[in-house]
């Protein structure tokens, strides 16, 4: 394929396909846009994941010690964010703390919600249970 030349009025030659990268590029900006908006909101759930991990695995120690329930359940809403859903069972072998929250990126709350979910499991302390 060859790319025809046009001549200027000082006699310098130029591609005739001169402007397609530009009018490439003003094609291609809305879709990039897209890819990084998603990429951000990928992000803000792999932290919020993170978040519920180490809440998780705190309160599961905290209430496998013995603390009360409702102190672990506000704890980990603390540690992970306030409308976290924290459901806390103590048996007499195993504590289990179970952590869900919703994440919406902050720039479009129309957007459907992500469920992030974490769980934590610890042994129960002898004596632990009242």
């Amino acid at each position: 394929m060859t790319l025809r030349q046009a001549r200027t009025s000082m006699g310098e030659t130029r591609s005739a396909s001169r402007g397609s990268v530009t009018a490439e590029t003003a094609a291609m900006l809305p879709a990039l846009m897209v890819v990084l908006a998603a990429a951000l909101w990928a992000v803000q759930a792999v932290g919020a994941q993170f978040e519920c991990v180490d809440a998780a695995r705190a309160a599961a120690r905290a209430a496998a010690r013995g603390e009360p329930l409702e102190q672990v359940s506000a704890r980990a809403r603390s540690a992970s964010r306030a409308d976290a859903q924290v459901t806390v069972s103590r048996e007499k072998e195993t504590t289990r703390v179970e952590i869900t929250v919703e994440v919406r990126p902050s720039w479009a709350r129309s957007l459907p919600a992500v469920r992030i979910s974490a769980t934590a499991t610890a042994d129960t302390e002898p004596g632990s249970i009242p």
